[in-house]
């Protein structure tokens, strides 16, 4: 099997393709295809509705969610909805939009939501001094009301994950979720680290549909170590930025001046 000892995988389709192999993790990633007409046609009528977004890309950035309903067809990109008669007149719309950047389609998941707006969960996951993988954190990240996606670069929002589960959960299933969501995240890791190598820090985004089931939506290779600064408890920042700092993924902490 080849390998890689690169730190930083941007292609989603390459770590797509790498988790797949793992037959503890393959069913929890939605299924994701290369899109073009014909795939993007075929899982609009498997799923009704889907994701596609840039093959590679950060902060959310081009993603948008495309539905077929009763005789019409709509995509969202950003805050901007269209909504079209046919699919085509919709896909040659999305082919503008897209910038002939490669794209991929996936099972759209519908996601919990937290006051009428969708959240989902980064779970972050480093290795330690033995190299060993550790899940370090989680934060819940709730869409912008007019958004489609999560990211705090696109307007989400970062809140306590144990906040967004209460209203869906018992204290006792609320801690089977997180033991969910972190080996989630942890299987995830350990997957793609199978193909490459190198890596030593990923940001699993998990989304939790409305039976509570999680699905990995897509791994991050160079994650935001400070998100975590926004959680009550410090002591869960304070551990992930030491981790990225031994990591050499971050500077290193300044020095403070003795009194």
């Amino acid at each position: 099997m080849r390998t890689s000892t690169r730190r930083n995988v941007l292609s989603k389709w390459l770590k797509t393709k790498a988790i797949l192999k793992d037959p503890a993790v393959r069913g929890l990633v939605p299924e994701t295809r290369r899109m073009n007409e014909k795939s993007l046609r075929e899982m609009l009528d498997r799923y009704k509705m889907v994701y596609i977004k840039p093959e590679t890309g950060t902060y959310g950035n081009g993603v948008m969610r495309v539905e077929q309903g009763n005789g019409f067809y709509s995509y969202q990109a950003d805050e901007r909805k269209r909504v079209f008669t046919s699919f085509r007149s919709m896909y040659r719309s999305i082919v503008r939009d897209k910038r002939k950047r490669p794209y991929l389609v996936q099972k759209g998941i519908h996601l919990l939501k937290y006051k009428g707006r969708r959240f989902d969960i980064r779970v972050m996951v480093q290795r330690d001094s033995k190299r060993a993988w550790e899940m370090t954190a989680m934060i819940g990240r709730v869409a912008h009301p007019k958004k489609i996606v999560t990211n705090y670069h696109s307007g989400g929002k970062p809140t306590d994950v144990r906040k967004l589960l209460r209203p869906f959960a018992s204290a006792e299933k609320l801690s089977r979720i997180e033991k969910a969501l972190s080996n989630a995240g942890y299987d995830a890791a350990k997957a793609l680290s199978r193909t490459y190598p190198g890596l030593n820090m990923i940001g699993a985004d998990i989304g939790l549909d409305t039976r509570l089931r999680p699905w990995i939506i897509e791994l991050n290779t160079n994650p935001d170590p400070y998100i975590f600064r926004h959680l009550a408890d410090k002591s869960i920042s304070r551990k992930v930025l030491r981790y990225a700092r031994a990591l050499k993924r971050i500077p290193p902490a300044h020095n403070k001046p003795v009194p």
